[in-house]
């Protein structure tokens, strides 16, 4: 359970980071249901499959379109807030501050899949 909890963390970094380098994606995840968001929370979902598979088999599609849908959304409305309230990272502390909760809430997200992923076994 833990391996799979750290590597859903080195994952995250991979494709938040490495991954996301296209501004074609990191520019449009504010915009709702545009293909950049989509794609990026897709490459998410992918690392998230191919994490749980090796754990717990077939059902870790169910968790990847969890972590898609989540993490689709987490992003959209993260650049919602930046887009109102006028947040850059040159111009104010709260840019940072959103991001890092950014973060918390996708580092939660794992959290609950992973409770999940190990406790609660399809039949």
């Amino acid at each position: 359970m833990f391996e799979a909890l750290f590597l859903l963390f080195v994952k995250h970094f991979v494709c938040d980071f490495p991954l996301q380098t296209s501004a074609w994606m990191y520019r449009n995840k504010g915009i709702y249901l545009h293909l950049g968001g989509i794609t990026h929370s897709a490459i998410h979902a992918l690392g998230t499959w191919l994490v749980l598979v090796f754990f717990i088999g077939e059902h870790a599609w169910l968790y990847a379109l969890i972590d898609f849908i989540v993490h689709y959304h987490i992003d959209w409305a993260k650049l919602q807030l930046n887009k109102r309230f006028g947040l850059r990272p040159d111009n104010s502390n709260w840019f940072w501050i959103l991001l890092g909760f950014d973060q918390l809430a996708h580092h939660i997200t794992y959290f609950v899949i992973i409770y999940y992923a190990f406790n609660y076994q399809f039949t």
